[in-house]
């Protein structure tokens, strides 16, 4: 299964930019919450789902796994649809200039 291009649900979009930098479930908790300004506290249950899809997807992969924790880091094609749901979250926002004028 490969990423459709869909628009991506907050978890998908936040656990992609917390995994700029390689990370194990625990610490991308802890990066979600400081990437996000403490906006999303992300629990295991949600986490751990999301990573399983994004992996399917080819989003992420996992980097290391030592049998106690794996180590997830985002892909090339992860970084290519980061980037393109960031540049439709920031069409969202120009578009959303409207509401100004009310």
């Amino acid at each position: 299964m490969t990423y459709t291009g869909n628009p991506m649900t907050e978890a998908m979009y936040y656990i992609l930019l917390a995994l700029m930098n390689p990370n194990h479930g625990y610490q991308l908790m802890a990066a979600i919450d400081q990437v996000s300004n403490g906006r999303i506290k992300m629990g295991p249950g949600t986490l751990y789902g999301v990573l399983t899809r994004l992996q399917k997807d080819g989003l992420i992969v996992i980097l290391n796994d030592d049998g106690r924790r794996k180590t997830y880091v985002i892909t090339e094609a992860g970084k290519v649809a980061l980037r393109a749901e960031y540049k439709r979250l920031k069409d969202m926002v120009q578009d959303g200039i409207l509401v100004e004028e009310i």
